[in-house]
Order: structure tokens, then sequence, then C-alpha cells
């Protein structure tokens, strides 16, 4: 049996991969705070595990990571994915809360539930499992006006780096995708336009969330002794390479 918990299983890219890995045969504990848009995904797969969680909440984390060990007795699969992007705003204008909850949702909830895998994947047998974190383009370049969505993706390939070195010893493999312009409802925006880093607004391309979805499948089987790092996942014809 492959266990794997999802965060920000609810909608967008969390429910996509966690319907493909339930329908690879995973085991999947459905993470996320609206509990009936967790349901919705799981729909009436036996294999699927509805578990409400705020991620920035570390109380909320433990008891989720109980809730699994309960269950299944271990975790072969993390996917690091619950995230938010706060609104829009010039530096001087993002008020400290917004960027609060942002870095909390974002880092500190990745932080939060890497740190409870590693306790189970290094007392499991046999010992070991696999991260992975979903960084985004923005873990490279920033788009206009995203100081704090920003700063956050490029910490989690901070936090990546260290997971990775720290897992060696206990062949937990961490990697990084970093995905660009899925086709989901959060990105729906990007087929009217958005401002571009010349302050024009323009139509994005978008790619089918299947496309992620196979890449976190591949990810995912690899044996532990192989590791996808860093792998980026975008919609080809989009404005990230030149951008600037």
């Amino acid at each position: 049996m492959r266990t794997a918990i999802v965060t920000g299983a609810g909608a967008g890219i969390g429910a996509a991969a966690a319907v493909a890995l339930l329908d690879a045969g995973y085991h999947v504990a459905l993470v996320g705070r609206r509990e009936q848009a967790l349901r919705e995904t799981a729909g009436d797969r036996p294999n699927a595990l509805v578990v409400p969680t705020d991620v920035a909440v570390e109380e909320q984390v433990d008891h989720l990571y109980d809730i699994v060990d309960d269950a299944w007795g271990r975790l072969d699969l993390l996917f690091n994915n619950a995230g938010t992007n706060g609104r829009a705003a010039p530096i001087e204008d993002m008020p400290v809360d917004m960027w609060r909850k942002v870095i909390d949702v974002n880092l500190t909830g990745s932080f939060l539930c890497a740190r409870a895998a590693f306790r189970v994947m290094k007392r499991q047998r046999p010992q070991g499992g696999r991260i992975i974190n979903n960084g985004s383009l923005s873990a490279h370049v920033p788009r206009p006006n995203s100081a704090a969505y920003t700063a956050s993706k490029h910490a989690i390939t901070g936090l990546t780096r260290v997971l990775s070195l720290e897992g060696r010893q206990y062949d937990i493999a961490c990697g990084q995708i970093d995905i660009g312009n899925a086709e989901t409802a959060m990105t729906a925006r990007m087929a009217d336009g958005v401002p571009q880093a010349d302050g024009s607004i323009r139509a994005e391309p978008r790619m089918d969330v299947s496309a992620v979805t196979d890449a976190v499948l591949y990810m995912a089987g690899l044996p532990l002794s192989a590791n996808v790092q860093f792998m980026t996942v975008m919609a080809t014809s989009m404005p990230f390479i030149g951008r600037g």
C-alpha cells in the first residue's frame, strides 16, 4: 500500500494531483480548510481520507499526522501544495497582515507539514519517503506587485534544499515542482490579461492541468534511490524565459 498526503486538495492543482494519485492506487489524505471541497475531490473513492486542516496551525498539522498514522501506519509521499497569492499590491501599499498570511500558508505551512513528515518517515520501517514541494515560477522570477508571494516561493527553494540535505541519510527524497499557468480556476484571469513587467496588460497561455499531474506522478513514482531535484512545467509560450 502506497500512502500520500496532498495539501490544498480542495481545488486546482491539489485536487487534480490528489485524484491522479487516488486513481493510481495511492491511499491519499486530502488536506485543506474547506471540508466540503475536500469531499467533492474525494468523491466515493474508498482510498481517500478527508482531513480538514489549516496547514499554518501547528496543532492541526500534528493532528493530521496522528490521523494518518492511525489509519495507515506509514507515509510514502507528501505533496506540499497548499498556497495563497494574497492581493496584488505595490510593496509600499502591502498590509503586513497580508504578508503574514501568505508567508504563514505558503512557507510556514510547508515547513510544518515537512517537519511532521520527517518524523514519520525517519521512524517507519522501511524507512524513508518522498516530499514534493510546489514552488511555482515565482520561485525564480517575480510578477509585478507580488512581494509576499514571490518571497515565500523563493524561500520554498531553500526549504527544498535543506530537506534534501537532511533527508539523505534517512532515504527521504525531496524535490520541487515549479508550475507555470496550469489551467485551473486560480489562473482563469490569465486569459483576460494580467500585468507584465513592462507595465502592459496581456493575456497569457495556459496548459492543461494533466501536464502537472503527470509530472507529479512521475516524481512520486521514482525509487527512493533517485530524485527529481527541480522540475519546471509551464505553458510553452508563456512569458517566462526572457521576462524583463
